[in-house]
């Protein structure tokens, strides 16, 4: 409601509103800033008032952190048009990541258990880029080539979502891209603190 004292625009539409329809907004308030402490007989009213006010003074600062990306070193490079995460508003979108090691840009040597604890420290690093965990993560998406790797999958995947694990789905597909055989896509949803602290940092 700070802003609302500036807004030349909103003090003549108020102003017009209580002039029109004084009988359900009570008494006639000066100041949108004092909306709220006038009479308050026909709250129903005011209460909506009030809040068309709140979201149009807020939604012009949300669309401005609607979209904004995120990268990391710690997380490997994008190989094609994308980027590593995306923020829109209390939500991170990780692009999908396979075993490449951040620093060579390569596949990383070893069995299934070795790619699968890869591609999460990937994840883990965009997350931790946008101030988040795993324990923000609300939604995943596994890829394998072959389902008969997903007891192992499921074992290192479940160390890393120690209690209330997010939604998950799990595909077979017939390739994934550099020939890795695991691939992992995850959502995350910021608490209001978290956001607010993510768009004081940066």
């Amino acid at each position: 409601m700070i802003q609302l004292r500036n807004n030349r625009r909103l003090n003549s539409f108020v102003s017009r509103l209580t002039r029109r329809y004084p009988a359900r907004l009570g008494t006639p308030c000066r100041s949108p800033r004092l909306l709220h402490s006038c009479s308050a007989q026909n709250d129903i009213h005011e209460i909506r008032l009030e809040d068309s006010l709140i979201v149009g003074l807020r939604f012009p600062v949300t669309i401005g952190h609607m979209k904004k990306p995120i990268f990391t070193s710690e997380a490997p490079a994008a190989i094609g048009p994308y980027s590593q995460g995306m923020r829109s508003g209390r939500f991170v979108f990780c692009s999908g990541q396979i075993p490449l090691d951040p620093k060579s840009g390569e596949i990383v040597s070893g069995d299934i258990a070795t790619q699968t604890q890869r591609v999460l420290d990937n994840i883990a690093a965009i997350l931790r880029m946008a101030g988040l965990t795993f324990d923000h993560v609300v939604k995943t998406t596994i890829f394998l080539t072959n389902l008969a790797d997903f007891q192992t999958v499921n074992e290192i995947y479940g160390s890393y979502f120690k209690q209330d694990p997010p939604a998950r789905s799990t595909v077979q597909v017939s390739a994934l891209p550099r020939g890795a055989n695991v691939e992992i896509e995850v959502i995350a949803a910021a608490t209001e603190t978290d956001q607010a602290a993510y768009d004081t940092s940066g």
